[in-house]
């Protein structure tokens, strides 16, 4: 399984590189990367493994985290019946978006960033990703409230962008009024 430790820090200059595209059929590795950090998402969403085997718990994982300039991320989301779906996903593009907005009222996280960071960051409800799965036919998915951050967030990743770019320094809160918490 693989380790907190493998997860690149904020400072590793490879998190503010703009990844290269995928191509197919994807490496090996790559593969194996994906079941690796699939494996890695679903262990910290439960709290009693999470601990036993020292996880921060997370919902997504970009290549970028772990090394790996190209354009793939995973989201491993947790469904109300307590299962998970899994989001393989590899050259990702936004094309369509809401126009309202809305934040995350606990704070955007991100396994790179391991520190406490006040703000927000602005994100869109909603989401239309369009994407090739990983056996590069090209899907589309329609992500809403913490799923959509989530797509953001990651992409984000992929274009050398962290959470914490995002969120003013001078004005950490700006524009909260303006926004929907979630």
């Amino acid at each position: 399984m693989m380790s907190t430790n493998e997860i690149l820090d904020e400072k590793n200059k490879t998190l503010h590189v703009i990844c290269d595209e995928v191509t197919f059929p994807t490496k090996k590795e790559e593969r194996k990367k994906i079941n690796e950090m699939i494996e890695y998402l679903t262990i910290s969403q439960n709290e009693k493994l999470a601990e036993q085997y020292n996880l921060r718990p997370g919902m997504g994982l970009a290549a970028p985290q772990v090394g790996i300039t190209k354009r793939f991320f995973v989201i491993v989301e947790e469904q109300e019946d307590k299962t998970f779906k899994n989001y393989i996903v590899f050259n990702p593009k936004i094309i369509s978006n809401s126009e309202e907005i809305i934040y995350a009222g606990s704070g955007e996280g991100c396994l790179s960033v391991n520190r406490e960071v006040d703000g927000i960051v602005p994100r869109h409800a909603r989401v239309t990703v369009e994407y090739q799965d990983e056996n590069g036919i090209l899907t589309q998915t329609r992500a809403r409230e913490e799923l959509s951050i989530a797509f953001q967030h990651e992409i984000d990743h992929l274009n050398g962008i962290l959470f914490t770019d995002k969120i003013d320094s001078k004005n950490p809160f700006k524009n909260r009024d303006k926004m929907r918490e979630i």
